[in-house]
C-alpha cells in the first residue's frame, strides 16, 4: 500500500497569506528541508524515557478504500479497551465501504472499526477488539506554554515507531486546512510546534516530556517552489489539534457516534471583487439561499443580502468557518449586512447543524 492517501497530493495544499502551504500529514513521500531546534534552553527532556513509555500506545493506521486505494497515518490508544483517536483525513478513504487496520507497536496488525468521525475538527475515533492495552489518555487539563519541549510519535512516510522532539512554538493558532472530502476547515486553538512531523504523522500523539497527550498531530506548512507547488517535508511549522478539543469531540463521538456543531441556516459564498466594489465594501459574503426557519431566516436575512461582519469581524469564508468550529449551539452572533445600499444588523441564534 502506498504511503500516500488518495487525495493527499499537491492538490490538497492551500496557500496562506504568509506564502506557505498547509498540508495534511496523512502520508506522502518528501524530503526533509528544515533545520531542527533543540528543546528550550535550561530544560531537559528524557526522550528515551518518553519513547519507552508512550510508543506502546501508538499505532499505525492503514485505511483502504473499496477500490483498493488508501494510505497510512498514525493514532493513539486512549483507553485500555481499544479506543483510538486519529484524524478524519487519515481514515476518510475507508469511510464508504473500505477497511481500516492498525499496526500495534508489538508488530501485531488488527482490524479496526470506525466509531465516528468529525471532518470539521479533522478528528476520528476507532475501536479495536482488545482489552488490557497500554493507554495514553487525552490530557485536556494540562497547561501548555510556549517554549515547552514536546515529543511527536507516529509513522511518518510509513515508518512506524518514529520519535522526534522539539518545542511548542505558539498557542491558539487558527489554521485553514483541507478536509478529507475536499473543501476547507479550520483547526481552531491549534498547537504550533517545530517538532519534525511529516506525512504519515497525522493522527499521532504530541506529548509532554512526562508523556502526557496534549495534541493530535494534523497538518504542516510547506514552502511553495517556483511553480507554486508545495515542497515536501517538515519546515518546522506544524500544527496539532489541542487535547481539550480532541477530548470534547472524542467524548461526543463515543457517546453519540457523532459530534455537534452550530449552523447559521444559509448557503453563503465569497463575493467577487467586482461585486464588492458594487456594494462599496472590500470583502463580504453573499447570501445565496436562506433555509426556512433556520437561524438566518429567523434573524430576517434574505437571499441577496451581503454579510459585512460576523461577530464583530470582517465577513469572510475563513471567519465564518472559524465561527462554526469555535461557537456552540445556542450562541448568539451579531452580523452586519447590506441589502441594496442599506446597512443593517441582525442577531443569529445558532442551532445544531442538521
Amino acid at each position: 500500500m502506498s504511503t500516500e492517501s488518495a487525495g493527499h497530493r499537491s492538490g490538497w495544499m492551500v496557500v496562506t497569506a504568509a506564502g506557505l502551504a498547509i498540508a495534511l500529514l496523512g502520508g506522502a513521500a518528501g524530503a526533509i528541508v528544515a533545520s531542527r531546534l533543540n528543546p528550550a534552553s535550561g530544560t531537559s527532556c528524557d526522550t528515551v524515557r518518553v519513547a519507552e513509555t508512550v510508543l506502546p500506545s501508538v499505532v499505525t493506521v492503514f485505511a483502504t478504500a473499496a477500490n483498493g486505494q488508501g494510505g497510512t497515518g498514525s493514532g493513539a490508544i486512549t483507553t485500555a479497551d481499544g479506543v483510538i483517536v486519529t484524524n478524519d483525513h487519515v481514515i476518510h478513504a475507508a469511510v464508504a465501504g473500505g477497511t481500516i487496520e492498525v499496526l500495534m507497536n508489538s508488530g501485531e496488525k488488527v482490524p479496526a472499526t470506525l466509531v465516528g468521525t468529525d471532518p470539521i475538527t479533522d478528528l476520528a475515533v476507532l475501536h479495536i477488539a482488545k482489552t488490557g492495552l497500554p493507554e495514553l489518555p487525552l490530557d485536556a487539563a494540562n497547561t501548555v506554554v510556549v517554549g515547552q519541549p514536546v515529543v511527536a510519535l507516529g509513522a511518518p512516510l510509513g515508518l512506524s515507531g518514529t520519535v522526534t522532539s522539539g518545542i511548542i512554538s505558539a498557542l491558539d493558532r487558527n489554521v485553514p486546512v483541507p478536509t478529507g472530502a475536499g473543501g476547507t476547515t479550520i483547526l481552531t486553538g491549534a498547537l504550533q510546534t517545530d517538532t519534525s512531523i511529516n506525512p504519515g504523522n497525522s493522527g499521532g500523539p504530541l506529548v509532554t516530556c512526562d508523556g502526557r497527550l496534549i495534541g493530535v498531530n494534523t497538518a504542516g506548512a510547506a514552502v511553495p517552489n517556483a511553480n507554486g507547488e508545495a515542497s515536501g517535508g517538515s519546515v518546522g511549522l506544524n500544527f496539532a489539534v489541542s487535547a481539550p478539543t480532541a477530548s470534547r469531540i472524542a467524548s461526543q463521538i463515543l457517546a453519540d457516534g457523532r459530534a455537534t456543531h452550530p449552523w447559521i441556516g444559509a448557503q453563503i459564498a465569497e463575493i467577487t471583487p467586482t461585486t464588492a466594489a458594487r456594494f462599496g465594501v472590500r470583502q463580504g459574503l453573499f447570501v445565496q439561499q436562506v433555509v426556512k426557519d433556520g437561524p438566518a431566516a429567523r434573524a430576517g436575512l434574505q437571499a441577496g443580502d451581503v454579510l459585512v461582519t460576523i461577530g464583530g469581524k470582517p465577513a469572510t469564508g475563513l471567519s465564518l468557518a472559524w465561527l462554526l468550529v469555535s461557537a456552540s449551539v445556542g450562541d448568539q452572533v451579531e452580523v452586519e449586512y447590506l441589502r441594496g445600499s442599506e446597512l443593517s444588523r441582525a442577531t443569529l441564534t445558532l442551532i445544531e447543524q442538521p
